[in-house]
């Protein structure tokens, strides 16, 4: 009798099988529900969490929302994990026990925090290198900044829609919002035109 396969083996199967590749969830989801129910007769509940979750735990990469790669060189690599005590206490006095963005630091009164610079849903790993201090005003700025990342993406594939279908009133919302994330210097990495 063959062994029971787990929701998070069958997503592992798919991704070990297209290595290197950003793959996004509708893709995963759709083969992994109907080879779940094939295999198990049972229904997958919540693959997008349990896709997170192999994120999380550094298995995949998260390249944006709901694009997900499998790198077999990064497998199970501990350097995606939290820093040590060890490392932040290095990080901490390198970097004169201050936030690195406005220079306060626990003699201000502020909580200061160890923070990847590159994140580490997004293949940052655990180094000094890729370590800085921040205060927990600038931690939550970064965490907003990501969230208004996904956002902007969101006008920008909106206005993609609305000039294929020449819907002139969604374009010249779209515009007014984008612009806005200009002015104010948000998220300048991601173009649009």
């Amino acid at each position: 009798m063959a062994k029971k396969i787990s929701q998070l083996d069958l997503l592992k199967e798919y991704f070990t099988k297209n290595p290197n590749r950003d793959i996004k969830h509708p893709e995963v989801v759709d083969w992994v529900v109907k080879e779940f129910f094939e295999r198990t007769g049972e229904v997958f509940r919540d693959p997008y969490r349990a896709i997170r979750s192999l994120s999380q735990k550094g298995f995949l990469i998260k390249v944006s929302k709901g694009l997900y790669r499998y790198d077999p060189h990064l497998e199970g690599n501990k350097d995606l994990e939290d820093f040590t005590q060890s490392q932040k206490e290095i990080i901490l006095k390198r970097d004169d026990y201050r936030c690195v963005i406005c220079g306060k630091g626990k003699k201000d009164g502020v909580e200061l925090h160890v923070d990847h610079i590159k994140p580490k849903d997004l293949g940052g790993a655990a180094t000094l290198e890729n370590g800085q201090t921040i205060c927990y005003s600038h931690f939550q700025e970064k965490i907003l900044l990501k969230k208004t990342d996904s956002g902007k993406r969101s006008f920008i594939r909106l206005l993609e829609l609305a000039r294929k279908n020449n819907d002139e009133k969604t374009i010249k919302f779209c515009i007014e919002i984008l612009e806005v994330f200009e002015r104010n210097g948000i998220n300048g990495h991601i173009e649009w035109e």
